[in-house]
């Protein structure tokens, strides 16, 4: 009989091509690293902000000065602040047309496909580089119809400057907890998405941000209102090349539903594993709208990622489809929140979690039903696959209910790839790295099938490198 030991190969930091490969550091402005007032006022000077986003940074500040870490989830102990640079310019300001955009830049985005997405399927595209957006763009088509899509400091300064001062960190104050408050200090750069009363996005919207600076930091502020009856798609990347100090991300997205619109929000982040994914998002939900939430959450050494929704008017409702991979070195701790506050509301959330090589993986969702939501429904599900036995899956569910009349459940699974399905697969001439992929894949089918199609095959190709330990 073949040894199948023999035909079992594994590639241990395989180059990740499009991914890991690292720009020369050559910023315009490269602030000093720390958190300081010193460095706060500092990036609102070389923004030319409004003075009430120059106060609210610094509110923020002391926010953050005072709330303590989380204990509740993966140690923070090693994140050093003091040591990451919360701001970096590059060579290269906003621009409209992507010839304009600085060479070494482009090379970058268009090894990464985001042109090219563009001519093929997108709306709008906007790029972000380090801690400045460096390009955007939206159809003409979509522009007519009143749809604006824009880097949200151009929004800051401009005749949306109000709208944006009466949602920005509404729905995610700083004193929510301490990397919420730092966002609040050290904002730089995003997306402001603004779409009227009964128009319909036919084809999504993208941001991409690109963090290319070792010890660096990225804040990206993501700011999206869908005005009643309306409905738009918004697709999120986002990726580093691998370094050996500390990255963080914390950045902050705000979702605003009218009544009876629909925003989808997909998202693939794939982070190099020295990054801090500490993310922030939420959404809040009027009368009969929809929110749903497509997440895939790749890379990174520790994550924090919850993403919120706040169904305030009658007959609201979420969907969160979800994929987490961690392998060797990672303790991601994601899932998503509800919160139920008008009757006959609806919410389901639904995950998947892959561990191997001794990563850890936990699920929390917390669903929320006050005395006004009679009627609500909730349904969570989160199934967990080990592919060995040195890694770790926890399911953390919390269930808060202060109405009778409400359908609540949860169900979680957690299992292991059948040894029986792994020799079947190799009886057929597959490779056990190969047939593993191939399992690992059909778990995580449900996702992609949520996915544009490109994003799917990213989705994909993402797992088949990690199921060869190739991402960083």
């Amino acid at each position: 009989m073949k040894d199948f030991k023999q035909e079992k190969t594994r590639v241990d930091q395989a180059d990740r091509t499009i991914y890991d490969v690292k720009d020369r550091l050559d910023p315009a402005f490269l602030m000093d690293s720390g958190i300081t007032p010193e460095i706060v006022n500092q990036i609102s000077k070389e923004k030319n902000e409004p003075e009430w986003m120059r106060l609210f940074r610094l509110k923020s500040l002391k926010l953050y000065n005072e709330i303590p870490l989380p204990t509740w989830g993966p140690s923070l102990d090693e994140l050093n602040m003091d040591q990451i640079v919360t701001y970096v310019r590059p060579k290269s300001t906003m621009k409209a047309k992507w010839s304009d955009v600085p060479d070494d830049i482009k090379e970058t985005f268009e090894r990464l496909g985001i042109p090219k997405a563009e001519r093929k399927s997108l709306a709008g595209v906007g790029a972000q580089y380090d801690s400045e957006v460096v390009y955007h763009n939206v159809r003409a088509e979509v522009a007519s119809q009143g749809v604006v899509y824009t880097d949200i400091e151009s929004a800051l300064t401009g005749p949306y400057s109000e709208m944006i001062r009466k949602h920005f960190m509404k729905l995610v104050p700083p004193s929510d907890h301490k990397f919420a408050a730092l966002h609040g200090a050290v904002w730089s750069g995003g997306s402001f998405v603004y779409v009227p009363a009964g128009v319909s996005v036919e084809i999504p919207l993208q941001s991409y941000f690109r963090l290319n600076a070792p010890g660096a930091g990225q804040f990206e502020h993501t700011l999206i209102i869908v005005e009643e009856g309306a409905y738009l798609h918004f697709i999120e990347g986002c990726s580093a090349p691998r370094y050996y100090v500390a990255n963080l991300h914390a950045g902050c997205v705000e979702l605003y539903v009218g009544k009876n619109a629909r925003l989808r929000y997909s998202t693939i982040e794939n982070w190099s594993k020295n990054m801090y994914n500490l993310n922030t998002k939420r959404a809040s939900v009027e009368e009969g709208g929809t929110v749903e939430w497509i997440s895939g959450s790749f890379g990174s050494h520790i994550s924090y990622l919850y993403p919120m929704s706040i169904l305030k008017g009658k007959k609201a409702r979420m969907e969160f489809t979800g994929i987490t991979f961690a392998g060797e070195g990672q303790n991601l701790d994601t899932g998503a929140k509800v919160l139920h506050a008008a009757p006959d509301t609806t919410s389901h959330i639904s995950t998947k979690s892959i561990s191997r090589d001794g990563g850890n993986s936990t699920f929390r969702s917390v669903v929320t039903v006050t005395e006004k939501a009679e009627g609500s429904k909730s349904a969570v599900s989160c199934e967990s696959l080990m592919l060995d036995s040195i890694s770790r899956s926890d399911t953390i569910p919390v269930m808060d209910i202060s109405c009778n009349q409400a359908d609540i459940g949860h169900e979680a699974k957690i299992g292991r790839i059948s040894e029986s399905a792994i020799f079947y697969l190799m009886s057929r001439g597959l490779s056990e790295d190969d047939a593993r992929a191939l399992i690992v894949g059909g778990f995580a089918e449900p996702i992609a099938k949520e996915l544009p199609l490109e994003y799917a095959v990213e989705m994909n190709n993402l797992i088949h490198l990690e199921m060869k330990g190739s991402i960083g």
